[in-house]
């Protein structure tokens, strides 16, 4: 009887599809849905944060314009913008404003943060952009060719160097750069020279993004006087993420290359260029991908020094400028938006991951 109560069911026709059954998500969309619904949280930490941060700090109002305007003045400025009214009033509106994509205003030139995103913002993502190509260019190949050779004299080398531009302060690269490039005549300031920089603020569509309004115009000089002015800039933001880049490849190819599929490979009388490009390299990028991520956040951090060296006017360049002129209200926006960049970029390299490496959705 217990015999046959336990067969019975195997006997049933199995209604059940043997695949992914019918309503239920794919591990991928379960994987990406908990990574988007982790965004919200995190996103309303760094918000909250940035706000309580800069009113911990005291009276952004008295801290900007204290001294220059009289008590009533100042008073007046703090209920325009809102601060004489209870912290978690300042609170819902700060966070309803971001919802409208209204960051606030400055204190000392009056400008919509939000403008100031605008237009600085495009000049920090074009400096991003060729720093992460730098970062792929140097990194990328010099960590395959360390780990080609690894403990013999390139290796060694190659190993210095990543220490070296990782470990140097991007302020510091960027001077010693500007010095060995300068008496040769190379632009070390601005995103182009000034007159093409003013022929540019005719073109249409603007972008802000100097590259794309110079491909715009169609003049290969001015094409090639922004690319001139965009190399140092990048040379000394992307070594510092490059040097990381050197060493995570260098280490991981090294990892992968004792593999078991490797080894198999090999005894299949595989060539060694064929095994490390077809079935090493490749694995071995994806921790790279993941550490990516974290280098963005480092990357826009770094991007306010290489700004202010090389008077590149992007959000690190304006938010250097804010902090200077203590107008705390701009900072604020300036940060936020940095926040929800660093937020954003997380999740798409988790999607970008997920893709790469399938192991990380279950």
């Amino acid at each position: 009887m217990a015999t046959a109560e336990v067969l019975a069911p195997l006997d049933q026709p199995d209604d059940e599809p043997s695949g992914p059954r019918r309503g239920k998500l794919s591990p991928l969309a379960r994987y990406l849905l908990t990574r988007l619904a982790l965004l919200i949280p995190m996103v309303w930490v760094l918000v909250t944060m940035v706000f309580l941060l800069m009113r911990v700090i005291g009276d952004p109002i008295q801290a900007a314009l204290g001294g220059r305007l009289t008590a009533d003045q100042i008073a007046e400025r703090k209920a325009d913008a809102g601060l004489d009214r209870p912290i978690l009033v300042q609170y819902w509106e700060y966070l309803t404003g971001l919802f409208r994509g209204d960051f606030g205003t400055t204190l000392t030139d009056n400008r919509k943060v939000s403008d100031i995103l605008v237009q600085n913002g495009a000049a920090t993502l074009e400096l991003a952009f060729w720093s992460i190509i730098v970062a792929f260019v140097v990194g990328v190949p010099l960590g395959r060719l360390a780990a080609r050779y690894r403990d013999r004299w390139p290796d060694v080398l190659l190993r210095l160097f990543s220490i070296l531009v990782y470990a140097a302060p991007v302020f510091f690269v960027g001077l010693l750069l500007k010095l060995a490039f300068a008496p040769f005549g190379w632009p070390s300031s601005g995103r182009a020279s000034i007159s093409n920089e003013l022929i540019l603020q005719d073109v249409h569509p603007k972008t802000n993004i100097m590259i794309i309004d110079a491909i715009l115009w169609g003049d290969p000089a001015i094409i090639g006087d922004v690319l001139k002015h965009a190399l140092l800039p990048a040379l000394a933001l992307g070594l510092l993420t490059g040097g990381v880049f050197l060493r995570l490849v260098r280490v991981n190819l090294l990892q992968t290359l004792r593999m078991d599929y490797v080894t198999a490979a090999r005894a299949r009388g595989i060539s060694e260029r064929r095994v490390m490009n077809k079935h090493a390299f490749r694995n071995a990028l994806v921790p790279v991908v993941t550490v990516m991520g974290l280098q963005i956040a480092l990357l826009l951090g770094g991007a306010i020094l290489t700004e202010t060296t090389f008077e590149w006017k992007g959000l690190g360049y304006q938010l250097s400028e804010y902090l200077i002129k203590r107008d705390f209200l701009a900072v604020q926006g300036i940060v936020t938006l940095i926040a929800l960049i660093v937020g954003a970029v997380s999740f798409f390299i988790d999607v970008i991951v997920a893709f790469v490496d399938p192991r990380v959705r279950f």
